[in-house]
């Protein structure tokens, strides 16, 4: 079975001329490594959940991205992550929401998946349970970044709620997707090598957003899915993803209509568009097909194929 890894983090409207060519390479490289990671695992006989558990948290790392270090702020000043793991061989799932103090959310995640009888663990109790088992916590201050804080004090001055580092003019240091316009999380699917899928995402949240909201990310079905068919990830409209069942909405199409991948997300982004919502996801079925449709103007996603080279973009079309 060739083995195929792809991950996504967040989408929105491209605003080229806000972006230095070195910003893009930033974004273009912390992709590139991130993936040909995850490829590697893959390569060297590594499970399909060992894979979007890393190259997620590895996205936790990385400031450039809404989820781990770098997150975005409540209405409070404060941090709440979200993050769910999904093993398809066994379609069970683990999830943690609103957490403030373990360093990398998708970590407990699967802590939960491997270690509990439950799926979703919240707030603080999921917190001590990071602790108990072993994983690194932090102060909550660790996941701000002088951009991020810029981003909430606009955000409380417009008194409204943003989709990740969402504002009226271009973000601190130049970003590729316009912030009027952009959604958060990050995310992995992967199949290996024994044929078995997996799916990862992970998330900071909302800028300005109510203390204790939970969008999509950390609930299985919604902002994650997997099972024997399909493995999916989404970023984008959190509330609207929850009502569609996003991701088991595809693999329902695919198991009980034998609908292909291309046509379950195609379905299930019109049905997104009819509901004003925006965003994007990735996923790949048991054959090693892929996809990673979005209605936005772009998404920061790449993917890899074998030993191939890692595909890398960020935007709808190629430069002019």
């Amino acid at each position: 079975m060739k083995t195929v890894i792809a991950i996504h983090g967040g989408a929105g409207t491209i605003t080229r001329r806000a972006l230095s060519k070195e910003k893009e390479q930033q974004y273009r490289q912390a992709l590139e490594d991130i993936i040909s990671a995850g490829q590697q695992i893959l390569l060297a006989g590594g499970s399909a959940l060992d894979a979007v558990t890393e190259t997620v948290r590895l996205l936790e790392e990385c400031p450039l991205f809404n989820a781990g270090k770098g997150s975005v702020f409540t209405h409070q000043a404060t941090h709440e992550l979200d993050a769910c793991v999904m093993d398809g061989r066994t379609r069970q799932a683990g999830a943690v929401a609103c957490v403030s103090r373990v360093r990398n959310p998708v970590l407990a995640a699967r802590a939960v998946l491997e270690n509990t009888p439950h799926v979703l663990l919240a707030g603080a109790g999921a917190d001590v349970f990071a602790a108990e088992q072993g994983l690194e916590t932090v102060s909550p201050d660790f996941f701000s970044t002088p951009e991020r804080y810029a981003q909430l004090q606009q955000a409380l001055q417009q008194d409204d709620i943003l989709l990740d580092h969402q504002e009226d003019t271009p973000a601190p240091e130049g970003d590729p997707i316009d912030p009027r316009n952009k959604f958060g999380t990050v995310g992995a699917v992967a199949l290996d090598s024994a044929g078995q899928l997996a799916a990862a995402t992970s998330t900071g949240g909302m800028t300005n957003k109510r203390p204790g909201r939970v969008g999509d990310t950390p609930l299985p079905g919604a902002g994650c899915y997997a099972d024997r068919r399909v493995a999916v990830s989404c970023t984008g409209t959190g509330e609207v993803f929850i009502l569609t069942q996003a991701g088991y909405d595809i693999s329902a199409r695919m198991n009980y209509a034998d609908s292909s991948l291309e046509q379950a997300c195609d379905h299930l982004m019109q049905t997104l568009g009819e509901m004003q919502g925006e965003g994007g996801l990735i996923a790949i079925d048991a054959d090693g097909n892929l996809a990673l449709p979005f209605n936005s103007e772009g998404m920061y996603r790449a993917s890899a194929s074998g030993n191939e080279p890692p595909q890398v973009a960020i935007y709808r079309h190629p430069p002019a």
